[in-house]
């Protein structure tokens, strides 16, 4: 009898993938499914066809309010003691790379999963990636990943101490938000992310990731700057996106103030000011 690569593995990593293949095979708006096998080169992509997705998006243009997921929805992979972070995120970066599960993948260059420590304490979510992240595969290089990299610096990081993501993997056309499926579509891949890091911390980067996070479709920054919020057990804080900084300077002091409450909810100091 033929056996299959994962029956070739240990127990606990065969027991990881078959765990994975039925987190990802979940019936994903009218049904989607995408069963990773061990050769990333033979990932199976999505069934889910372009009429399936026009239809989605025509359906979310009609609809006054688009229903944003919440991270409950999906339920949680058992992954195996033995199993590390870094092995979870290249699990979840291998995936992206080849996913075809929403329309964005027709005219990525490259997936852009994310990047930094397995071991972080802090993570930050953004929304997507843009034309320089698109090109490069990796989150915020472009104008206001600068202006990030410089917030983490006056935070007392680096950024490779950090874990930098984003709500969806691959870039939406023209920058335009991501829209319901989409969200819905790489979902699995955040979640898997913050799981697999389990940081002190989540720090989110605007409203698209703040309403993914928190379930919402009606979260603002504004009015949640400064509360007490969560993602499932982790402290999570709102504030604004580096690119809506570099539109609106004047925002800078309240992005600073909600940093400085990231710092002390860690139990870090400030560096001093150079």
């Amino acid at each position: 009898m033929q056996t299959s690569a994962a029956d070739d593995m240990p127990m606990s990593m065969a027991d990881y993938y078959r765990s994975l293949r039925l987190l990802i095979e979940q019936d994903i708006e009218g049904g989607v499914s995408f069963a990773p096998r061990i050769d990333t080169a033979e990932l199976a992509p999505s069934v889910r066809s372009p009429q399936d997705v026009s239809q989605t998006t025509q359906n979310s243009t009609q609809t006054a309010e688009v229903e944003v997921p919440t991270t409950e929805a999906l339920p949680a992979i058992n992954f195996p003691s033995s199993t590390s972070a870094q092995d979870r995120l290249d699990v979840v970066a291998q995936m992206a790379g080849v996913c075809q599960r929403c329309g964005l993948c027709e005219q990525r260059t490259n997936a852009v999963p994310g990047e930094g420590s397995p071991q972080a304490e802090l993570v930050f979510v953004g929304e997507g990636p843009g034309a320089d992240e698109d090109a490069s595969g990796r989150p915020f290089v472009g104008a206001a990943g600068q202006l990030l990299d410089r917030m983490i610096q006056a935070m007392g990081f680096e950024r490779s101490q950090v874990y930098i993501c984003n709500a969806v993997k691959c870039r939406p056309p023209q920058n335009r938000n991501p829209q319901a499926d989409e969200l819905y579509a790489c979902q699995p891949y955040l979640v898997e992310q913050l799981q697999a890091i389990k940081p002190k911390v989540i720090c989110s980067l605007g409203a698209v990731a703040l309403r993914v996070l928190l379930g919402d479709e009606k979260a603002g920054i504004s009015r949640n700057r400064g509360k007490e919020l969560q993602w499932q057990g982790i402290p999570l804080v709102a504030t604004f996106h580096p690119a809506y900084l570099l539109r609106n300077p004047s925002s800078k002091g309240d992005a600073w103030t909600d940093l400085k409450r990231v710092v002390a909810m860690m139990g870090r100091s400030l560096p001093a000011r150079k």
